[in-house]
């Protein structure tokens, strides 16, 4: 199916930072530490010290050949806390200039932090801010990986739902999936199912993501459960429509053994009518799968808004009465325009 609609698979013909430790799996980690002339082995102590496994026994001479490969590639533009310093987001600058976000919170049981995996976005959804910025360029596997490394303290979950469609980025995404969760010390060492990695439904990749043998969560933001209404929240459904998307995030279901989350926005008077509950309950129905319904973000130039309490009361009600698994998000960092949808990577 064609489209006019512009939606960006392919980020601009911009240069990525240069070549780092965390964009090497451990061979060519090796590899890399020898063409700078020291020996093999000196990869796992490198990586064990900058994963965070504690320091290196190298010599001065040694640290400086090997400093090409951990120099840092994002600085802090920016770092602003909300919601009692439970919640912090931190304005990234990469060696571009690029501006990205991520955004750091804190629970009870966890720490969370939501990654970007693209400057800007191209998928163009009217509710989402970044989408409207438009996109600038992917990141690399370094890049993303070192909002985590960079956090400040232990991270027991990442959550791909920053800046940018994660699946459009495929092959750094996964490399930085497996960073991740690649044990010491060759990676953070955590648990793939403490990763979230989410999509607007880019059916092909979905597919491909399938049969990488990972254990992640998949979280498909769908807003919508009819095509006439998708096609404007979520442009891409003019490419692959809600049927088609979902029977690949079901097969990925099927594949993985792991619960499907499907991400919908509630907003007023738009996506939040009865017969749009009942109708995403019927095609959910009897699945491995759990919706979490998401109250609008306000963003700028946006005339949108959340739903009132008691239509976002009823929509859970539909949906729980049709047996499907349902919570209401506990938005985080709204007033630093650090929730969903409201990335925008503003450094002032």
């Amino acid at each position: 199916m064609t489209t006019s609609l512009p939606l960006v698979f392919e980020a601009p013909k911009r240069g990525l930072p240069p070549r780092h430790l965390a964009d090497l799996d451990p061979e060519g980690r090796r590899a890399a530490v020898v063409e700078l002339g020291e020996k093999a082995f000196r990869a796992e102590q490198l990586s064990r010290e900058w994963f965070g496994g504690g320091a290196a026994a190298l010599s001065p001479a040694t640290r400086e050949r090997l400093a090409p490969l951990v120099r840092p590639l994002l600085s802090v533009a920016r770092e602003v806390e909300a919601d009692a310093g439970a919640t912090r987001k931190t304005v990234w600058r990469g060696h571009d200039g690029t501006l990205v976000e991520s955004v750091l919170m804190r629970y009870a049981d966890r720490t969370t932090v939501c990654v970007s995996s693209q400057a800007g976005c191209g998928m163009a959804c009217p509710f989402c801010a970044t989408g409207q910025g438009g996109l600038t360029r992917n990141l690399s596997t370094a890049e993303i990986v070192e909002q985590v490394v960079r956090a400040g303290e232990p991270v027991s979950n990442v959550v791909f739902m920053g800046m940018g469609e994660p699946l459009a980025n495929y092959a750094r995404v996964v490399g930085a999936v497996r960073r991740l969760t690649d044990p010491a010390p060759h990676g953070l060492g955590m648990s793939q199912r403490n990763v979230v990695v989410s999509t607007v439904g880019l059916v092909p990749a979905i597919e491909r993501l399938a049969g990488e043998g990972l254990q992640v969560t998949l979280a498909l933001s769908l807003h919508a459960p009819d095509d006439e209404l998708r096609n404007t929240l979520v442009p891409v459904n003019t490419r692959w429509d809600v049927s088609e998307v979902l029977q690949a995030a079901f097969g990925y279901v099927r594949t993985t053994g792991r619960r499907l989350s499907i991400e919908y926005a509630l907003i007023r008077d738009v996506n939040d009518q009865p017969w749009r509950a009942d109708l995403l309950a019927k095609r959910l129905k009897g699945k491995l799968v759990h919706v979490n319904l998401i109250p609008l973000n306000p963003t700028p130039g946006s005339a949108w808004d959340a739903s009132p309490k008691p239509v976002e009361r009823e929509f859970v009600r539909r949906l729980r009465a049709a047996g499907i698994a349902t919570t209401v998000r506990d938005t985080r960092g709204q007033e630093i325009a650090g929730a969903c949808g409201q990335l925008a990577a503003v450094e002032v």
